[in-house]
């Protein structure tokens, strides 16, 4: 994995303990630039914003978590699924930006804790910022993964991240390469949270009258989660302020995309609203 360890020895990695166990941050950029809290998606770490990392810390001091449960960040007891965790990912904001809300972009299972946690704790989170979430009671069927043996080889396991990348996270499978597959095998050994039910519930449709911050959304034209049904999404999640579809990108689409994903998001973090 050539290229994560190119970015992460870019970063400062900085580990605090809770009483439940650690938390892990990269963090890349100036102090004196506003930071800006980008949280990965589901069976992901902070590499799911590999690409994306070294263009924001151009304006930005960017802080990328690790959620806990996943990457090198510990699991609090009882935390099965978002709505479990949205207190923890509170409270690990309220703690690290001097009482100040902040900025926040979630991906996927990031975007649907963040949006959950904005609604409990909405003095944590200046703007939202939500990337192909979940949780809107629109997702298709089941998409036909594939599943792990105990007793495959390394070619067989990497044939199956193949197969699970092109299926649900890109569009284009010619961006898969071996990086991205190492990259897909490191971090789903470290998913600590098996079994998440809620994102195929309209969870954050219920609570979307409670946050107080400007949302925007931004999806992949080519969203498997959604497909035919990304059309509903400003229908259903009223409470956006905008609503972006990319060109060429499925579920992944900051790594898939990255520069079409930045010329969307850059004014969006410029702007007052």
């Amino acid at each position: 994995m050539t290229r994560v360890k190119t970015v992460e020895s870019q970063s400062r990695r900085l580990v605090q303990q809770q009483a439940w166990g650690q938390v892990v941050w990269h963090i890349w950029g100036d102090a004196d630039n506003a930071p800006v809290v980008l949280l990965h998606g589901g069976s992901g770490s902070w590499t799911h914003w590999l690409r994306n990392v070294a263009h924001l810390a151009k304006q930005r001091q960017v802080w990328a978590l690790d959620l806990p449960g996943f990457g090198d960040s510990s699991l609090p007891p009882g935390v099965r699924d978002a709505d479990d965790l949205a207190p923890f990912v509170a409270q690990i904001l309220a703690s690290n930006f001097a009482g100040q809300a902040v900025d926040v972009v979630g991906f996927s299972f990031g975007g649907l804790t963040a949006g959950l946690a904005a609604a409990l704790h909405p003095e944590v989170i200046r703007r939202l910022y939500l990337v192909g979430v979940p949780g809107l009671g629109l997702m298709r069927e089941a998409l036909p993964m594939r599943g792990m043996l105990p007793e495959m080889s390394a070619e067989q396991r990497a044939a199956v991240h193949r197969h699970n990348l092109r299926v649900m996270m890109v569009s284009d499978e010619r961006v898969i390469d071996d990086d991205m597959i190492a990259l897909q095998e490191a971090n789903v050994v470290r998913d600590n949270m098996r079994r998440r039910k809620i994102a195929r519930t309209d969870v954050l449709l219920q609570v979307q009258h409670l946050w107080q911050c400007p949302v925007h959304g931004i999806w992949g034209e080519h969203d498997a989660l959604y497909q035919s049904n990304l059309h509903q999404i400003p229908r259903v999640l009223t409470r956006l302020n905008s609503f972006h579809l990319i060109a060429g990108a499925g579920h992944w689409v900051a790594y898939e995309q990255p520069q079409a994903f930045h010329l969307v998001l850059d004014p969006l973090l410029a702007s007052s609203g």
